[in-house]
């Protein structure tokens, strides 16, 4: 009796309504949301680039805008929208990881009819989660240095893992990269309709991969170091990424809750009032007729005949009254705007760059420089003539542009990545330009300097001291000017 006692009470801990083990195509679709959800987040809890880039700024609430980062734990956020691992809170890495293991544990018998098929989606299933690893992983590098890699994710075996070299983390990166595209066989499918991003077109992941390659690669470069390395990447990734907007990562939204834009829930539904334009970049983009103004901005501010006034970008590091500012555009904070995740214009940048660093691939500077431009316009909706009018102006022409190829390409990169804070804020911190300046009440901890990086999550310092020590001494001191290896100048 005991003994059946004791059997019974143990089944009550099963859940018959609840699966135990969660379906690797709902993991992957939970990743490519949750990854969108920070990379798209305006939430000052959850992603504040577009404000350290200073193409937005605060109204009421400062403190980001000024550095201060520790009161909200945004270090410990943006580390955890990836790494976390609990049962409320999956990080992104965590799906993708969980999804990875459940693929690789599938047994294909030799003797199922359909072996080949399925053995081709399976290798399809995997190669579209590490390429979506290898983004995760820039992001958390381009932000922190060193992060937990070849420690990570082994739950019980180490909860307290070491540190990679962000430049053994990037090597590496490049492989997983170079496996994957292999792998993609795109006469078999891979997700399906889980996937949101590309809708299991196989030929877009493989044209993704590569412009993801070379976004790793152009930090490599920058850096002097790998050089061999650096430039074989780019080379082969220029010829099989993004040659359109019609290749773009975008993840599409719904018009319903809770499937809408991060951006609607935080500032429509939120009811939130918190943002304006920065002076900065509102100030660059008309003195430049820039025609995404329309796009970029609202036509909010009126004279006392209802006329529109000019665009009016808030102050770095001081309260503006949300009325007596220009605001974002409707456009961006509708509910079913699409989010970005990689984009055409991007990678016409980096191709622009790429010929400037002296690396063999098609094309000149001016050229990827001009397509970039025109294919974030094309992007915003803005008409071809005026397009065409904004290139032959001189201060914008290649030929005549103001300034060194790092001030043509970052200014422009900067006036393309509006709403990508994230990628705005790698373009300045590479190449230097546009030269933005710290506000006068910035934290000390800032030292005056605009910051080149996130310091390590709190819970990291507590939890994981002896690395995390490693670590910060590693990258040069756990500060927000340390620059990454990348970021030479």
């Amino acid at each position: 009796m005991l003994v059946s006692s004791c059997s019974d009470l143990s089944d009550l801990n099963v859940d018959e309504k609840n699966s135990s083990k969660v379906p690797a195509s709902t993991l992957f679709t939970s990743a490519e949301k949750g990854i969108a959800e920070q990379v798209i987040n305006t939430s000052v809890n959850k992603n504040i680039f577009r404000l350290v880039n200073q193409q937005w700024t605060e109204t009421t609430y400062i403190d980001e805008s000024i550095y201060q980062w520790t009161t909200r734990k945004i270090s410990d956020n943006h580390w955890n929208a990836f790494f976390s691992g609990t049962t409320t809170n999956d990080g992104s890495l965590y799906d993708l990881i969980q999804a990875k293991s459940y693929v690789e544990n599938e047994v294909i018998l030799t003797a199922d009819p359909d072996f080949v098929a399925k053995t081709a989606i399976k290798k399809n299933q995997l190669a579209m989660i590490d390429v979506l690893i290898v983004y995760s992983y820039q992001i958390l590098v381009d932000t922190f240095g060193d992060v937990p890699y070849s420690d990570a994710f082994k739950g019980s075996g180490n909860y307290l893992p070491k540190y990679d070299k962000a430049l053994d983390i990037y090597k590496d990166l490049i492989v997983r990269l170079d496996n994957s595209i292999t792998n993609i066989n795109t006469s078999y499918q891979g997700f399906g309709s889980a996937d949101v991003i590309y809708k299991d077109n196989l030929s877009s992941w493989i044209k993704f991969a590569n412009s993801v390659k070379l976004k790793l690669a152009i930090n490599l470069k920058a850096s002097g170091l790998e050089n061999a390395l650096a430039d074989a990447a780019i080379i082969s990734a220029s010829k099989s990424c993004f040659t359109s907007n019609k290749d773009n990562a975008k993840i599409s939204y719904q018009t319903n809750v809770p499937n809408t834009n991060p951006i609607y829930v935080e500032l429509v539904s939120g009811g939130r009032h918190d943002f304006v334009p920065a002076k900065p970049f509102v100030d660059a983009l008309v003195s430049k007729n820039d025609p995404r103004t329309k796009a970029y901005f609202a036509q909010n501010l009126k004279d006392e005949n209802g006329n529109p006034l000019p665009y009016k970008g808030g102050v770095i590091g001081i309260k503006n009254t949300y009325s007596k500012f220009t605001h974002v555009s409707d456009t961006i904070q509708n509910p079913d705007f699409k989010g970005t995740y990689l984009d055409y214009a991007e990678v016409e940048f980096l191709l622009a760059e790429a010929v400037e660093r002296g690396v063999s691939i098609n094309g000149n500077a001016a050229t990827h420089y001009t397509n970039a431009i025109k294919a974030s316009m094309e992007d915003w909706g803005v008409a071809s003539s005026d397009i065409q009018s904004y290139l032959a102006q001189p201060s914008v022409a290649y030929s005549t542009a103001a300034g060194s190829w790092e001030q043509k390409i970052g200014e422009q990169a900067w006036y393309a990545m509006f709403n990508r804070g994230f990628e705005g804020w790698t373009f300045t911190r590479r190449l230097n330009f546009p030269v933005l300046m710290p506000p006068s009440n910035a934290v000390a901890e800032a030292e005056g300097q605009i910051p080149s990086r996130m310091t390590y999550p709190i819970r990291e310092q507590t939890l994981n001291a002896t690395n995390y020590n490693v670590a910060a001494a590693s990258v040069g001191g756990d500060k927000l000017k340390t620059k990454l290896f990348w970021d030479k100048n």
